[in-house]
């Protein structure tokens, strides 16, 4: 009886276990991706352009390179392998320290020089510069210290005049001047809104008397915020007319001062950040949108992240340095979600990480990293490979497209060629991101919960089921039944190989075939050099089947012979 039993037993946890495999295995079906090369294509959007803030290490033992700047050996590396005619390139232009060696004036000059030297390559190769007024020189304010405002105006204007005459009047470089980074912030400004919004307009008054005088457009935008909903005082996605952007765009309307571009910051690890939803059902892009509109300026003004990077919160992440492969597919989804929400471009900060800097900041956020034993050699991530992927895409748009919740192929075309780039990003928190992307749906009582559960840090495992929970709104009952598929999908496919069918129609003749590679085998200074190389002959149509690893990216190009 006892064995019998046991039989009954096995026989069902193997029916069980079999029913669950099936289930797993009918889930991770084959991938398929189609494409008609004689399909109509649009311009590469700005948002998918190589651009990259300068910044990194903030400390150099050549006090004539600029303390911000990241180092030269690694701006050569950049410009001779990426180059600088693509997208946005953003450099901290610090009047503080640039005037701090008044009294040294050959010091002074060469700070000067190699900032100069910076700007000029990039406008030469025909890309655009963002260059930062940051640090209130000595003298102009009350208090010394660079984040002060300048309370002496006048002098300000006259001071960061000469430098905007020279830039733009006689050099003609094409730069865009972000006025401040990060000013809601005690870190970066010692003031008030107000005191921003006068010191945006002495700058604004400035740049309107260059113009009139020299017939020419000098772009001018701000106000660099650290998130597009934030201000001096506390204020949070539930409220975005309390925002700095949103009193930028009103003051500039009723004082009729130029607002070329609209720029903050989105530090995030959801790779869909920007769709967050609005009180009002709409994006963050739509909603400043809506603002100009109200405010009778041009509703195509430029919406521009100028600081955004993988951000789980903490300074010194492994998904940013011995697993950058992580955030290389990362930097691919989240591009293709900018563009979906209505970005018109983004700067990825930054180019070095920070470390052993006089202001005590280790951050590894850069595209390089170096060791503090031997700091003259500069290392690659993955990432890096990521830009030079971003690089090879070619100047005509068919689109981008998601093939599930974590696989999607952005596909261009250049001459004769053919280009497509496949990424794969499972992200580890797709219910919680899910949850906090669309908050503003709930109730204030619901609203609360979810901070409650996410400050005794049970939110995740109410999204795993291992929590109930009943005096919850059936909006959040739902909306928790959505992050917990989200979140079983992303355990089924975390660590799966997936396979996908390319699909190339209309395409006819010799192609050489390459794919260039970046997964976990890729960390440090990987090889820019293609992992597969052949020669096909199409007749009228292409299949080539594809094996995609967790948190990979795989560009391929084919290249009429």
């Amino acid at each position: 009886m006892r064995l019998n039993r046991v039989f009954i037993k096995v026989i069902l946890f193997l029916i069980i276990n079999f029913y669950f495999l099936s289930f797993c295995f009918a889930q991770v079906k084959d991938l398929e991706f189609n494409l008609d090369i004689n399909s109509k294509t649009t311009p590469l959007p700005l948002i998918f352009s190589p651009s990259i803030d300068l910044s990194g290490r903030g400390y150099h033992s050549d006090v004539s390179w600029p303390a911000h700047l990241a180092d030269k050996n690694v701006l050569s590396r950049w410009q001779s392998e990426i180059g600088f005619n693509k997208g946005f390139f953003r450099l901290y232009f610090d009047l503080w320290e640039i005037e701090k060696l008044k009294n040294d004036p050959f010091l002074r000059k060469a700070i000067f020089d190699n900032y100069e030297k910076i700007i000029k390559n990039i406008s030469e190769a025909k890309g655009k510069i963002i260059l930062v007024l940051y640090g209130t020189p000595s003298g102009l304010a009350e208090v010394l210290d660079k984040r002060a405002f300048p309370s002496d105006l006048k002098s300000w204007q006259s001071y960061i005049k000469e430098f905007i005459r020279y830039f733009s009047c006689q050099k003609r470089y094409d730069i865009w001047y972000e006025v401040w980074s990060s000013p809601e912030s005690e870190d970066f400004f010692l003031g008030t809104k107000n005191q921003y919004l006068e010191l945006y307009k002495a700058v604004a008054e400035v740049i309107k008397e260059l113009e009139k005088e020299n017939k020419i457009h000098i772009p001018l935008g701000g106000p660099g915020v650290s998130s597009w909903f934030k201000n001096f005082e506390e204020n949070s996605i539930f409220y975005p007319e309390r925002s700095l952007i949103y009193e930028l765009i009103k003051f500039c309307s009723q004082k009729k001062l130029p607002l070329d571009f609209i720029s903050w910051h989105a530090f995030s690890d959801d790779p869909l950040a920007e769709k967050e939803i609005t009180i009002y059902g709409k994006y963050p892009a739509q909603i400043i949108r809506d603002w100009l509109s109200f405010f009778h300026l041009d509703i195509k003004t430029p919406l521009i992240i100028t600081e955004w990077n993988y951000d789980s919160g903490s300074n010194w992440d492994e998904m940013r340095s011995e697993k950058s492969y992580v955030v290389s597919s990362f930097i691919s989804t989240r591009l293709k979600s900018m563009f979906e929400a209505g970005l018109d471009a983004q700067i990825y900060f930054c180019l070095e990480d920070f470390q052993n800097n006089k202001e005590g900041i280790n951050i590894n956020r850069g595209v390089f990293s170096y060791s503090l034993e031997n700091p003259y050699l500069s290392n690659a991530k993955s990432i890096y490979n990521l830009y030079l992927f971003l690089n090879q895409l070619g100047d005509k748009f068919y689109g981008c497209f998601s093939l599930d919740d974590f696989v999607q192929v952005l596909a261009t075309a250049r001459d004769s060629e053919i280009i497509l780039l496949i990424s794969n990003y499972i992200d580890p928190h797709i219910g919680r991101n899910y949850i906090f992307r669309n908050l503003s749906k709930l109730n204030q009582k619901d609203i609360h919960k979810v901070v409650q559960l996410y400050s005794s840090l049970k939110l995740d495992e109410v999204i795993i089921k291992k929590i109930d929970l009943n005096d919850i709104s059936d909006r959040l009952k739902n909306m928790f039944k959505e992050a917990s598929k989200l979140q079983e999908k992303k355990e089924l496919f975390k660590d799966k190989v997936r396979y996908i069918k390319i699909n190339l129609n209309n395409l006819k003749g010799s192609y050489i075939y390459q794919r260039y590679s970046i997964n976990s085998g890729c960390n440090w200074d990987c090889s820019f050099l293609p992992i597969e190389e052949k020669i096909i002959d199409i007749q009228d149509s292409y299949q080539e089947n594809l094996e995609l690893a967790p948190y990979s990216v795989e560009l391929i190009i084919l290249r009429k012979e």
